[in-house]
């Protein structure tokens, strides 16, 4: 990168980027910090006039506490914690600059640092934190009975305000990082995402569980853009091999042996999908716990009964899978991604309009069509 390019990289990092919000939530964010806002100054007033005297009731800090709490209820640095401790807590160390430190200076530069040092050992980040810090010292409040009321009140009321107002226009809040169980076929992991924020070593203004979510979605917006306007017919194997509910054990096992595949749709007369019959459900009648002699109880098990009466399935309708996952022809492709990668499928039967059967697309098709949308001219 030339020297030239580098500095118009560096200079457009001091504009604006571009806003994702719409004007809804815009207004909605503006509404609910007015309201916030109105609640905790009425209330708190309310408070002032009744102990007497001309005592403060109301922080400047609050109004940049009311930008995160209702702009920005899923950041970290908003949530109720964040919110009462970093403005209480900061206040604390104001008041204590004030008494320990003559000089104004230096008292505004120690309650700031301060604030932040103890905000980060009670994971309690909180940026107007800094403000009230700074606010106690220009203020030269000396009583520490301040930190509780106007500062620690006024958060608290902010705080019950925004979680009304949010969780009322569809916002959660308090935002709970959920950590999400590990999936065996999860492309990342917690530990993961652990690693790189451990590399990163900085504050990142968004939650844990956001952050996977947002890695995920992109993701999966990259797929459809790469996949475009493919449809399911255009990658599914036509005119599979079937088998009806009656078809006998060993003439469904012996297809999948001689056409070297897995599964085996089972339709009914008119060809609609009525199951699916795989390896896997042959084997599940076995007992596996003893690997010996599988060859010969598997021949045994596949064998018709002779007799009238048999103590053992005999045709596929007795061990196929009912409930079969299926997809349209005209579905995109890329919808496929959640059942192949997170849902255990490893064969989607394809229907036509008419509900019949019209392919199938295996893991296989699917991530050939995968590699063909990632690597054009391949």
């Amino acid at each position: 990168m030339s020297s030239a390019h580098k500095l118009l990289v560096y200079l457009r990092a001091w504009l604006p980027g571009r806003t994702t919000v719409d004007a809804r939530e815009r207004l909605r964010a503006m509404g609910g910090a007015a309201l916030g806002l109105l609640i905790t100054a009425l209330i708190c007033r309310w408070i002032a006039q009744t102990l007497g005297g001309n005592a403060v009731w109301l922080i400047a800090p609050l109004g940049a506490s009311a930008v995160l709490v209702f702009a920005v209820p899923a950041s970290p640095l908003a949530q109720p914690w964040s919110v009462v401790g970093g403005n209480t807590l900061s206040a604390i160390v104001g008041i204590a600059s004030v008494n320990w430190i003559p000089d104004p200076a230096v008292a505004a530069a120690v309650a700031v640092g301060g604030a932040i040092g103890l905000m980060f050992v009670a994971r309690c980040l909180h940026p107007p934190g800094g403000a009230a810090a700074l606010l106690a010292v220009l203020t030269h409040t000396s009583h520490l009975s301040s930190a509780f009321f106007p500062f620690f009140v006024n958060s608290l009321l902010l705080v019950l305000a925004g979680a009304a107002y949010n969780s009322f226009t569809g916002r959660r809040y308090p935002h709970v990082q959920v950590a999400q169980p590990p999936r065996a076929d999860a492309r990342f992991s917690q530990a993961d995402i652990d690693a790189v924020l451990a590399r990163y070593n900085q504050v990142l203004d968004i939650s844990r569980d956001d952050l996977e979510s947002l890695i995920q979605q992109t993701e999966l917006e990259s797929y459809k853009r790469r996949l475009g306007t493919l449809h399911c017919d255009d990658i599914m194997s036509r005119t599979p091999i079937t088998v009806e509910f009656g078809t006998p054990l060993q003439e469904a096992w012996a297809l999948m042996h001689e056409r070297r595949i897995k599964a085996l749709p089972v339709v009914d007369r008119t060809r609609r999908v009525v199951g699916i019959v795989t390896q896997a459900d042959f084997f599940r009648q076995l007992d596996l716990a003893h690997h010996e002699g599988i060859a010969g109880r598997l021949r045994d098990f596949i064998r018709a009964t002779r007799t009238v009466v048999s103590n053992k399935p005999e045709v596929v309708g007795q061990i196929m899978t009912r409930q079969v996952r299926v997809a349209s022809a005209d579905r995109p492709v890329v919808d496929l991604v959640p059942l192949f990668s997170e849902g255990g499928h490893h064969h989607i039967p394809i229907i036509d309009a008419e509900k019949r059967l019209a392919g199938m697309i295996t893991q296989s098709d699917f991530v050939r069509a995968l590699y063909r949308a990632v690597r054009p001219g391949h």
